[in-house]
């Protein structure tokens, strides 16, 4: 009599969901001249689609980072570090040591960065495919061009081109590098070793960007959605990561206090915005970024995007009902559709620090998305895989897509390759917003059309009623383009607002060049009483001196000014053509 056959074991999801790295290795040990033959054609299609603005110059908040201070160039490595983003200043440092304040070098390690991220991208995407159960050589295709997606989408350009958004990249680089270690761990209960290396990855992120604390709600979700499918246990598995985060959570959550509580552009002591009118607002930008991603077009370093004072203020309302019935539909079809259900939720949580409930001066910002991008790739990825055409077919549609997103990112590199372009655009797009009329003002006045600089000026003050700064800088536009009554005008209205030694000192300097002696150096002791450590002070009278040949006069005020900051070439210029006389 012949036993029954046994029931082929089916090995568990779990043992299909965690498997040795020894197990994938095989097609790249065998291919790697393949592998490395396209990571070098990426790069080089990444270093094309950027090119336009790696050679540009530092825009917008690049020129108020804190190596644009003198104070940091013979300042000791330990000086750099000190702060809530260390690991950041140390990327700064690096820079800085190579090129000082030339932006090469900072725009090329931005771009390195990305593609870094880019690889690690493909990486985690691999091995989230085959959870989801897509085939080896169909996984391989869809990982590479999600990775593609995330090299090459426009929406991600001010995150790359950006020098100020490198907090976004390198805090991202960290981010995904304990993302991986996770996935592709070894077992799937997390080691001790695997925890450890984990979480100092975490650290490193969350020193370079606070944003990256969203790491343990992916991890749990993951652990969730994967570890072995739609139940808790691999939470439960995996105590030895878990506890560890959550004794340092407490210490986090006093490090984001600390932040919110120093920053005058976010944080719950924001004037004018509040919690509930932030959320409110958000719940219309978060479809505004998903329209970015679809559609990459209309994208505006600042957009003039109205905030919702209530629920019903531009029909929040009915932007929050979307998200609430798409995330609903995310938990419903979360096993029919896992990677899209995944993909959601990933976005919503890694959004959250930054488009929830705490309030950002900037409630729209392009390069907030680059944490959650992930998320968006993965709901793509579920509409790919449903796709069933030959293999050629699909490889050709996808490059494709590619082509399409590097030829549009690379004209937006385009508008990011100077100052002028990218605030002109701007203007373009927000004309009712007084802030890009100021910034486009400011470039026309560093490339020296004064005029226009002057009209611009002109222009932002229709809009909103003129600070200090915008006076100053109006007035130095005005006596660039020779209009000094206009420009003295500009300078006694901000002298109103503020007593200052800067006002009064260019005040002194634009008398002085009208040749109003009396009336400079009136203006000028007025700015030394104020303020007797502006060295500029000493600078302009020095100019008027040596205006009327009393050059030992000039010299002198030269080095009153060179006392004080040895690094000002104004008085080092004047100093030697006086000497010279």
């Amino acid at each position: 009599m012949k036993s029954p056959k046994k029931n082929p074991v089916k090995p568990s999801v779990a043992a299909k969901v965690i498997e040795p790295l020894a197990a994938v290795r095989h097609p790249l040990i065998l291919y790697w001249k393949q592998w490395l033959a396209g990571l070098v054609v990426a790069f080089i299609a990444a270093f094309a689609v950027y090119q336009p603005a790696i050679n540009g110059p530092f825009l917008f908040d690049d020129r108020y980072l804190p190596f644009m201070s003198p104070g940091y160039a013979n300042a000791p490595l330990i000086a750099w570090l000190r702060g809530v983003r260390p690991m950041l200043m140390f990327s700064f440092w690096m820079n800085y040591r190579i090129s000082s304040i030339e932006p090469y070098s900072y725009h090329l390690l931005n771009l390195v960065l990305h593609f870094f991220n880019c690889i690690l991208t493909g990486v985690i995407l691999k091995k989230i495919l085959h959870w989801a159960g897509v085939g080896e050589r169909s996984g391989i295709i869809l990982s590479i061009f999600g990775a593609g997606i995330f090299l090459l989408h426009p929406l991600q350009t001010e995150s790359v081109t950006y020098v100020a958004s490198r907090s976004e990249n390198l805090s991202l680089f960290f981010f995904f590098a304990a993302f991986a270690v996770f996935v592709w761990r070894r077992s799937i209960e997390v080691t001790w070793l695997t925890a450890a290396a984990i979480l100092t990855l975490f650290g490193a992120a969350v020193t370079v960007k606070e944003h990256t604390v969203a790491l343990p709600a992916l991890l749990l979700l993951t652990d969730y959605f994967w570890n072995p499918g739609f139940t808790l246990d691999g939470i439960k598995k995996n105590w030895r990561l878990y506890l560890p985060i959550a004794v340092g959570g407490a210490l986090g959550v006093v490090v984001v206090l600390r932040v919110l509580g120093a920053a005058d552009t976010a944080g719950f002591k924001m004037k004018d915005l509040t919690w509930y009118q932030y959320f409110f607002t958000q719940c219309r930008v978060i479809w505004l970024y998903l329209r970015f991603y679809i559609f990459p077009f209309g994208q505006n370093i600042d957009p003039d995007f109205p905030i919702s004072r209530n629920v019903f203020d531009h029909l929040a309302i009915v932007g929050m009902l979307a998200l609430i019935a798409a995330a609903i539909a995310a938990w419903i079809y979360r096993r029919k559709y896992p990677l899209a259900a995944y993909g959601f939720l990933l976005f919503l949580i890694l959004l959250a620090p930054t488009s929830s409930f705490v309030p950002i001066k900037d409630v729209v910002a392009e390069r907030r998305m680059y944490l959650p991008f992930l998320g968006l790739i993965l709901m793509t990825l579920e509409v790919v895989r449903r796709w069933h055409p030959g293999t050629g077919t699909l490889v050709a549609a996808l490059l494709a897509v590619l082509a399409a997103e590097g030829a549009v990112t690379y004209n937006r590199n385009q508008v990011w390759s100077n100052s002028v372009s990218l605030w002109q655009d701007t203007v373009n797009k927000s004309p009712a917003k007084a802030r890009p009329r100021f910034q486009l003002a400011y470039a026309f006045f560093q490339e020296g059309q004064c005029a226009l600089a002057a009209q611009e000026y002109s222009n932002a003050s229709k809009l909103q009623a003129p600070d200090f700064g915008l006076l100053v800088d109006w007035a130095l536009a005005e006596d660039c383009a020779g209009n000094s009554a206009l420009a003295l005008e500009k300078l006694q209205q901000a002298a109103k607002l503020e007593r200052s030694a800067h006002v009064f000192a260019l005040l002194g300097m634009v008398y002085g060049k009208a040749g109003n002696r009396a009336d400079s150096l009136a203006a000028l002791d007025t700015a030394i009483q104020l303020d007797p450590r502006f060295d500029m002070t000493y600078v302009y009278r020095g100019n008027v001196y040596a205006g009327n040949q009393e050059n030992a006069a000039a010299a002198e005020e030269y080095q009153k000014a060179l006392a004080i900051n040895p690094s000002n070439q104004s008085a080092q210029a004047g100093l030697q053509m006086v000497s010279r006389k």
